[in-house]
This record gives structure tokens, C-alpha cells and sequence, in this order.
């Protein structure tokens, strides 16, 4: 088993790459710089790392095809980096499967502080043989599973997650804020609608949803999963 975990990034900016790679290496991370998206995911293919930071402008390929390409056969945990910090960007991100999202001009310490939160969340979250049941829904995070109705139901990993969090604790309602921070990892900047986008996708592919239980908006406070 590795002792050391790996950091990939990919910034075409060699001043960053190097910046990130001397913060990082100091708390003990093994680093691996790429410029461009292409180079990454050949490297990523070789030997996938424990987590990616990426930035979105890249030359040719950029940070979304990349995010796009890495998710349809891993779920590692993937840090955006973002010159734009369009409340557009951060919840195309995110419904992309990136984890955490962070502006540019970074504060290096910020970054390493983030890094570290989502590793340590990320990390036990696949640990757990976790499933929860209700009648015509089955949810299970240990293989990123969900059948409803009889049929596997294709989920982005956040949806999941986030159907799953608040499956997994029926009836309490929790805020925008606590489900970012739950789900996410980290202080989404107040941007609560990236909870309201994943409600409405999660409602879309959950048309009828069962007499038993459904996804409720609890007005002027958040959602909760409620059970009858």
C-alpha cells in the first residue's frame, strides 16, 4: 500500500505548476506537473494519482474535457482551477464531477488547506460498505450504485452523493449551506444554487417518486429526504 499519495496538476502556467509542486512536496505529497491536458491523461491512464488539480484553460484540450475524460473511469478527487469564478463555471464544474473549485490569484496555502480537506473526505467516503434502501430505491456509495424502479439509474458522483446524504438521515432537514459542506467539502462562497441545480436533476431522474418517500423543499430552510 502507498504511504505517500500522489498529486497530479495541470496548469499550462510553469510558474504555477512550480508554485503548487514546492507547497505541496512540503507536506509530504508526491507531485507530478503536466502543461497541457493531453500529456496529463496519458500519465493519468499510466498511473492514476490519489488526486488531480486542474485548471480549466488549457492549451487544446481544456480542464472540462479532461475532468470529463478522467470521470468515465475514476472517481478521484479533482480540484478546478479557474481564472473566471462565473457562478456559471463553478456549477458546470461540479455537475461535471470536480470536487472542489478554487479562483485564481490562490493564496498556496488555501489550495494545500483544500487539498487536504478533500482527501480526507473523499477518502474514507469509498471506505464504507454504505447503502440505504427505501421501497423502489436502493442507493449505494461503496460502488457508486443506485436501481430505482427495477433499473440502474446512471448518477454523476455529487448527485449520488448528495442523494444519498440525505437518504441516509430520513426526515432532518438541512440547509443549502450544510449540504455544500456535507456533499462538497468545503465553503462553497455562498453559492447555493449548485444544491438547488443537483435537487432539480435529482427530481428529473426521480420523475415519480415513490408514496413512501421523496426529495422536499422546506421552504426559507433547505431540503430533507422525507420518509412517510
Amino acid at each position: 500500500m502507498e504511504s505517500v499519495q500522489r498529486i497530479m496538476v495541470v496548469d499550462d502556467d510553469p510558474h504555477i505548476n512550480e508554485l503548487v509542486k514546492l507547497y505541496l512536496e512540503k507536506e509530504g505529497y508526491n507531485v507530478e506537473c503536466y502543461l497541457n491536458g493531453k500529456d496529463a491523461l496519458n500519465a493519468f491512464r499510466g498511473n492514476p494519482p490519489h488526486l488531480m488539480i486542474l485548471d480549466i484553460m488549457l492549451p487544446g484540450m481544456d480542464g472540462w474535457d479532461v475532468c470529463k475524460e478522467v470521470r468515465k473511469t475514476s472517481e478521484i478527487p479533482i480540484i478546478m482551477l479557474t481564472a473566471k469564478g462565473e457562478t456559471f463555471d463553478k456549477v458546470l464544474g461540479l455537475e461535471l464531477g470536480a470536487d472542489d473549485y478554487i479562483v485564481k490569484p490562490f493564496d498556496p496555502k488555501e489550495l494545500v488547506a483544500r487539498v487536504k480537506a478533500v482527501l480526507r473526505r473523499t477518502n474514507p467516503i469509498k471506505a464504507f460498505d454504505e447503502k440505504v434502501e427505501y421501497p423502489n430505491l436502493s442507493v449505494n456509495l461503496s460502488n457508486y450504485n443506485v436501481v430505482y424502479r427495477g433499473k440502474t439509474l446512471e448518477l454523476p458522483p455529487k448527485e449520488l452523493e448528495l442523494l444519498y446524504f440525505l437518504a441516509a438521515h430520513p426526515n432532518k432537514v438541512f440547509t443549502r449551506e450544510q449540504l455544500l459542506e456535507q456533499v462538497w467539502g468545503f465553503d462553497y462562497y455562498g453559492d447555493s444554487r449548485t444544491v438547488d441545480v443537483h435537487i432539480k436533476r435529482l427530481r428529473e431522474k426521480l420523475q415519480e417518486q415513490s408514496e413512501a418517500w421523496q426529495i422536499k423543499t422546506v421552504w426559507g430552510v433547505g431540503y430533507k429526504f422525507e420518509v412517510k
